[in-house]
Parts: C-alpha cells; sequence; structure tokens
C-alpha cells in the first residue's frame, strides 16, 4: 500500500492501538464500536460517506477554475461545462462533469490553519482544535448517535483514520482496513475472514473460553472507559467473524463486473465501491482517503497524469452507483482537502507548483437532503479569498450533522464530566437543502 507523507514530514496520526482479540492467528483491529445511545433519528440521511484528500488540492486547478486570470494564477488547465448549465470544473474531470446535477460545489471555503494535521482535525470535525481537547470524527459521532447492529461495525476506515473518537472515547473508534482493495482481486479485512484451518466451532468454542477469562476481572472493567471499550469491541469481533453478513459486505469481488467497472480499476475507485457496499450492508459512515495532493512541485503533471483521473473515475462512479441502488437519498457523501493551494504559482520546479493555502478551498457535498446542480459561495478574480461572506469548515460540518438529523448544537459530557457543544461556531448553510 502506497503511503502518502505529507510536506511537513508528519503521517497522518493512528488512533490508540491497544490491545487485540485473536483467535487462531486471527486478530481483528481494535477500531470498532458498539453504541448504547439508540437515539431517535429524523434527519435526511441515515448513513455517510466521507471522503478525505490528504495533501490538500488545489481549488484553482479542480472545482474553481478562474480562466481570466494572470497566467502566474490560472495554470494551464481549461474549464470544462457540465451537465448543469452555468457550472464549470477542470478538463481532467469529465466524467464528474457528467454527473454534476449530483453533487453541490462549495467554494470559498475558508481557514487559517495552514498544517496538514490542524487542518484535517478541523476538516474532519467543524471545531477548530485546541491543545486541551481532541474533537470526535464524523463517524464516531454517528456511531454514538445511530450505532449499527451486532454484525456490522458501525464505522469503516478505508484504510485508514485520520482523525479518532476524541472525547467520546475509544468505544466509537473506527474499524480500519489497513488495505485497499484492487479491481478483480478477492478483498478481506484480516479479523473479519476466517483462516481456512478455523471453523465457526472453534471460534465459539475459544469464545467461551474469553468470556471466562474476561468474567474474573469484571470488578476492574466496570472503573475502567479503556477496558470497558475494548471488552465491546471483543463481543463485536465475534459476532462478525461468525456472520457471513460482514464478510459478504467487504467482498467487493460479488459485484457485477459491468457495476464495478464505472468505478475505475485504480485502488481508490475501487474503494469507492467498498464504501457503498458496507453503506448498503449497514455500516453508518465509511472514510476513503486519496492522497497525494500536497504538489509545491510539478501540480499540474501530477493532478492531470494521476489524482484527477483516479479522483473522477471513483467520485463519478460512486454518485451514480449509489444513485442506480437507490441509496443517494438516504447516503450523505462527504469530500473534502484540509486546505487549497495557493493562488500564485512557486518556480520550484520546470512547470511550478502551488503551496499551502487555508485562506480559500473547495469542499463537495451530496445525497440525502443536499440539492445537487448548485454552486455555493464564490471565490474573487484570482481564487485567493472569498468574494463575500466566508464559508468555514465549521458550517460545513453543521451542515453534514443537519442533514444526517443531528444536531450540531448537540452537548456531550467528556470523561470529567465536562459539557461540549459537538460544533461550537457553525450554522447550517440553509441553501444546501434548498
Amino acid at each position: 500500500m502506497q503511503l502518502n507523507l505529507t510536506c511537513d514530514g508528519v503521517k497522518r496520526r493512528d488512533l490508540l492501538k491497544i490491545g487485540s482479540l485473536t483467535i487462531g492467528g486471527l486478530s481483528l483491529p481494535n477500531y470498532l464500536s458498539l453504541a448504547s445511545d439508540r437515539a431517535a433519528k429524523s434527519g435526511r440521511a441515515d448513513r455517510a460517506i466521507f471522503i478525505e484528500l490528504p495533501g490538500g488540492p488545489s481549488h484553482l486547478d479542480t472545482f474553481d477554475l478562474k480562466p481570466n486570470a494572470p497566467s502566474e494564477f490560472r495554470g494551464s488547465f481549461n474549464p470544462i461545462r457540465t451537465n448543469v448549465p452555468g457550472i464549470e470544473i477542470s478538463e481532467h474531470l469529465p466524467k464528474l462533469s457528467k454527473v454534476a446535477d449530483k453533487f453541490c460545489i462549495l467554494r470559498g471555503v475558508s481557514h487559517t490553519l495552514a498544517a496538514h494535521r490542524l487542518g484535517q482535525e478541523y476538516v474532519n470535525t467543524g471545531s477548530k482544535p485546541i491543545p486541551a481537547l481532541e474533537y470526535p470524527s464524523f463517524g464516531a459521532v454517528l456511531s454514538k448517535k445511530l450505532p449499527s447492529d451486532a454484525e456490522i461495525p458501525s464505522l469503516v476506515a478505508v484504510p485508514k483514520a485520520a482523525q479518532g473518537p476524541g472525547f467520546l472515547g475509544i468505544r466509537y473508534a473506527a474499524l480500519e482496513t489497513n488495505a485497499s482493495p484492487n479491481f478483480g482481486e478477492p478483498f478481506s479485512v484480516r479479523g473479519i475472514s476466517l483462516p481456512h484451518s478455523i471453523s465457526i466451532d472453534e471460534v465459539g468454542r475459544r469464545q467461551e473460553l474469553l468470556k471466562k477469562l474476561d468474567r474474573r476481572f469484571a470488578d476492574l472493567e466496570k472503573s475502567d472507559q479503556l477496558l470497558e471499550g475494548l471488552d465491546q469491541f471483543g463481543s463485536q469481533a465475534y459476532s462478525m467473524i461468525t456472520s457471513s453478513r460482514a464478510r459478504q459486505a467487504f467482498d467487493i469481488g460479488q459485484e457485477p463486473e459491468s457495476f464495478a467497472r464505472q468505478f475505475g480499476e485504480e485502488s481508490f475507485g475501487q474503494s469507492c465501491l467498498l464504501a457503498l457496499r458496507l453503506i448498503e450492508s449497514g455500516v453508518r459512515l465509511v472514510s476513503v482517503q486519496l492522497g497525494g495532493w500536497d504538489t509545491h512541485q510539478d501540480n499540474f503533471s501530477k493532478l492531470k497524469n494521476n489524482n484527477l483521473p483516479k479522483l473522477d473515475a471513483g467520485l463519478s462512479g460512486l454518485l451514480s452507483g449509489l444513485e442506480q441502488r437507490g441509496l443517494l437519498e438516504t447516503t450523505a457523501v462527504f469530500v473534502t482537502g484540509e486546505f487549497g493551494r495557493t493562488p500564485k504559482i512557486n518556480q520550484r520546479s520546470v512547470e511550478g507548483g502551488r503551496d499551502h493555502y487555508p485562506r480559500c478551498m473547495f469542499m463537495l457535498m451530496a445525497g440525502g437532503g443536499i440539492r445537487g446542480g448548485q454552486v455555493i459561495g464564490e471565490s474573487d478574480d484570482t481564487a485567493s479569498g472569498p468574494r463575500h461572506d466566508a464559508i468555514t469548515p465549521d458550517d460545513v460540518a453543521a451542515s453534514f450533522y443537519h442533514n444526517l438529523g443531528i444536531d450540531p448544537a448537540t452537548e456531550f459530557n467528556s470523561n470529567t464530566g465536562r459539557p461540549i457543544t459537538l460544533v461550537r461556531d457553525g450554522k447550517v448553510i440553509t441553501q444546501l437543502f434548498s
């Protein structure tokens, strides 16, 4: 699996990894969540797919082109028309141009955090990072508010989770696949697929032994949030291992080739196909990553030859596939990087590159109650900042939660009893739903 490190040398932070359920060499990743909160649901969507573009994609070369700007700003890409009159995007996103009626483009999104990790935490939570508190990811919140049943994890990250459960606790962490599927190849997650030498009966016998051992530590677990969370991981791990439903959900090989091919043959597209299958099976939120957007050098060749074709095939396939399966109206889709890139092209390479730029960026939203085929917000003539009022990551997060029937002003208590507002400063963007 290719790893994409950012320019500051910091890897995307892994979640706390503690303990494992081991059955005959079979290890289940310790990121499953089992929720007890069965809160009522009243949103337009009841599941979500969060697509993160780590590194920070250039807004000027994707969804906010400025063909009339001076050459040192506009770059070498040209805009093309979409299937929505008046909306244009990059010429290297031809498949997305044909499904523009299914998603909304947010332009002029703006914040002030130019470091990769801080920007990632911000867009993954909708709250500015602070040293004394870690906010939970969207998936962790959804796992708590709308947990799936025992056979299916509430939250899955393909391949890794960029943001952890924060103050909600380890029980609301994600199941990480630690790998991405490839076209035409079987895909399984370690800990869900059984080795040939292990039978379901053998798993049952070993589970009974684990239960006897667990009872020895019952008093300790009652007073320890971490151990309680790990115990719940074990319970759901057993349910998933012995359930064919979970194993089948991860098996993209069951899809007809005609359906799978529309996602493209790259790993990102097949990850989007996996996300669709998991959502269809009952998973509440699937996060998918497509890295490599930190284009300080050779911005245009990297985008043209690698990132944009992958994004174009995978995301267009996902939106079309969700609609074909009747899932788009109940699935909220959110696509974002941590920031945009500098409007003025640098000269660090022959063709130039673009640097970190949080003052102006794009985000995409679709599904549920989102009205596709529109652009909300506007940047100035060189995409250097919002032309009018800025849209903030807080506002987008509040709108994402609203689309899922979760009040962004909901208060949770930390493990110390401190009341914490889910999204401190964001307001729902009503135009998204009109």
